[in-house]
């Protein structure tokens, strides 16, 4: 595991081998709910490129990607609850079965921001799937379709997620503690 940057360290929430798991078993979930349809994974940059390579590895139908860049943090561990577009689509979404494909899902507002944007873009079908869910900042509801695991309400860091760009090549989900924080 790297080494902290000063004034900080990280604690293991979710080993990197519960989450091969999961991301294994939901691939095949995937793979069985959509039949054979084509899909269109959606990935949502830059936290959840991890989690989607190895999803995309372990569901077994034909598939297209797409990325998309939101912002709701900024330089903070706290969502600003403004959700700008930094990336969006290259191609479009019209009559195709699309799965979003997150990191964290915390109090729902840019996920729901981000369902009611390509749902209007006319897809056949539109669903989530989230690594990480915190249901105690929930703010609006989402229909999460999948989901890896849910986590109590700590900042997180590893696994593709980051505070200001560090911390994504932690192979575990852990806990970002700060000093003078227990």
């Amino acid at each position: 595991m790297a080494p902290p940057y000063p004034g900080e360290r990280t604690e293991p929430l979710v080993m990197h081998e519960q989450i091969a798991h999961k991301v294994e078993v939901l691939g095949r979930r995937i793979t069985v709910d959509y039949e054979q349809k084509p899909l269109t994974l959606i990935v949502i940059l830059k936290g959840a490129f991890m989690f989607a390579a190895d999803l995309a590895r372990h569901i077994d139908l034909p598939i297209t990607m797409d990325f998309m860049a939101l912002s709701s943090y900024g330089e903070s561990t706290r969502s600003s609850g403004i959700v700008k577009i930094q990336k969006d689509l290259d191609h479009s979404v019209d009559g195709r079965h699309v799965l979003i494909v997150e990191d964290i899902v915390d109090t729902g507002l840019t996920l729901n921001y981000l369902f009611g944007h390509l749902k209007a873009r006319g897809p056949l079908s539109l669903r989530i799937c989230t690594l990480l869910d915190k249901p105690e900042r929930r703010k609006v509801a989402v229909p999460m379709h999948y989901k890896g695991f849910e986590i109590p309400d700590q900042f997180v860091v590893g696994y593709g997620l980051d505070v200001d760009e560090r911390y994504r090549n932690l192979p575990d989900v852990c806990r970002l503690i700060r000093e003078g924080e227990a």
